[in-house]
């Protein structure tokens, strides 16, 4: 059991971690000036979407008489769906994802603040956001995005991670992000029942451009971040197309299996600019509404 003192540490620990996190997240999300918005489909909601002429199974207290008195027909005011939804974000949080090559920032800090980015814009949306799990449930509100920070701040796994699917409800969204490096049967079998459940989101592959471009020659000893890994080889060179053709492998199903159960996918690496990739994680979790 953990001392009073180990835990007082461990929240100094996190507290110290929050702000340059939430700062980050709230920079990404500035730029992207979105206020409430609807759910581009007709429903209950506050704001007018269009015109569409009356059909027959159209009530007549429907119909918007000032519009159809400038026509030859009648016309009904449809406004934009508003219901709140939730979405839960899953963000590995493996020792893999704290690699780093010189002047990049880890995958973990990359990935951390655009889901958190992610969240901004949803929680500004009305909609309810949480962590895949049982840690942080899915709420709407200013507070969860604190809730939400300390949660992907706390803890790491092993080596590799493995989406976490407890607590998605049926028909809700959801976003993983990670280097999906490690086995790859987990990440399948995740995403396979969270389809199942009607869960529609995206994936998000960050990759360090080192792991992208495999820059390494001579006698190279190779260890996973948690040191579980290890492979020592004296010609690296030889390693790089079998490596980028197992890379490339990778993507290709990754994108496969999003295709097939109805998510979208990309791959992110830390040189590339932050605001593009969330510019893409909003516009694919839009697609999935």
């Amino acid at each position: 059991m953990r001392s009073p003192a180990d835990l007082r540490r461990e929240a100094h620990g996190l507290s110290g971690a929050l702000p340059p996190l939430l700062a980050d997240a709230e920079h990404l999300a500035s730029n992207m000036l979105l206020g409430a918005h609807g759910r581009r489909r007709p429903g209950t909601g506050e704001e007018f979407w269009q015109y569409r002429p009356a059909q027959a199974t159209d009530e007549a207290r429907l119909i918007d008489w000032r519009r159809s008195a400038r026509s030859d027909q009648s016309f009904i005011r449809d406004r934009e769906w508003q219901a709140s939804q939730t979405v839960l974000l899953w963000v590995d949080a493996a020792q893999s994802m704290g690699f780093a090559s010189r002047g990049m920032p880890p995958k973990a800090d990359r990935a951390r603040a655009l889901a958190l980015a992610v969240a901004i814009l949803l929680l500004r949306g009305g909609e309810r956001v949480g962590l895949a799990g049982l840690e942080v449930p899915p709420r709407s509100g200013g507070i969860q995005l604190l809730r939400l920070a300390e949660g992907l701040l706390a803890g790491q796994g092993g080596d590799y991670g493995a989406p976490d699917i407890r607590g998605m409800m049926a028909k809700s969204r959801a976003l993983f992000v990670s280097d999906f490096m490690g086995p790859f049967e987990p990440v399948e079998t995740a995403l396979t029942r969270a389809a199942d459940r009607g869960v529609r989101g995206a994936l998000l592959q960050v990759l360090d451009p080192e792991e992208e471009a495999f820059p390494f020659g001579g006698r190279t000893v190779f260890e996973s971040m948690g040191g579980g890994v290890t492979h020592e080889t004296l010609q690296a060179a030889d390693l790089r197309a079998r490596y980028l053709d197992r890379l490339a492998e990778r993507k290709a199903r990754l994108s496969d299996l999003a295709r097939l159960t109805g998510w979208q996918f990309d791959c992110h690496h830390t040189a590339q600019s932050a605001q593009s990739a969330l510019l893409w994680l909003y516009g694919a979790m839009e697609k999935t509404r």
